[in-house]
């Protein structure tokens, strides 16, 4: 079975719909026969990469909401993550373009790292407060991983793995999807946002009876 995830690294519903996910998958008695792909999605694909923005003032621009709204809504969101154990600090994250660390994680792909580096991307963002459009970053996170470092700073320097990106983002087009997480089982049906783990479960138990 293939499960095909369509994500951005600065959603913060994708790294909860990741957890809810995991939780589904650890249940399933057929994990071992799944495969997970990471596909390319940009909310914003014209963000600017500004260490001196906040994610706060960022996120009142593009809404248009008041400083009230702004921090009622990430309030929200950190009880969420909080919920599935994880810890967003809204406070030390950068706003980035993510164009890059997509790049990254084609190139994790391809030598069975995507798991690991989607993670690392994820809890640089959310937790650690690192720009993730920085090639010194993704390289750490990608030396991390088991990635050799002088082929991740060629492959991020040279823009490998650009058209891959786009193909994700044509392919989300194509299928409709305009907000993520979304889940793709066997190209056959999909789960949008980040469902509680028990339809996730019904998901993967729904694709194996239509194998």
């Amino acid at each position: 079975m293939r499960v095909e995830i369509w994500s951005d690294i600065v959603c913060p519903f994708c790294y909860i719909g990741k957890r809810r996910f995991e939780a589904a998958l650890s249940s399933y008695q057929g994990r071992d026969q799944v495969e997970v792909i990471w596909r390319s999605f940009q909310l914003d694909p014209e963000t600017v990469t500004d260490t001196n923005l906040s994610v706060a003032q960022s996120l009142a621009v593009k809404k248009g909401w008041s400083p009230d709204q702004t921090r009622a809504a990430m309030t929200h969101v950190i009880e969420m993550a909080k919920s599935v154990g994880l810890i967003y600090d809204f406070e030390r994250a950068v706003v980035a373009n993510t164009f890059d660390a997509h790049r990254l994680s084609h190139l994790a792909a391809q030598y069975g790292r995507q798991q690991d580096v989607e993670e690392h991307l994820f809890a640089a963002y959310f937790t650690e407060g690192k720009n993730i459009a920085d090639h010194m970053i993704l390289t750490e996170i990608g030396e991390k991983t088991g990635l050799n470092r002088e082929q991740t700073e060629k492959a991020l320097a040279s823009g490998e793995f650009s058209s891959e990106v786009r193909q994700d983002l044509e392919l989300a087009r194509q299928f409709g999807i305009s907000g993520v997480p979304f889940f793709v089982f066997n190209r056959h049906f999909a789960v949008s946002g980040a469902q509680d783990a028990s339809v996730f479960l019904q998901a993967l138990q729904k694709a194996e009876a239509a194998l």
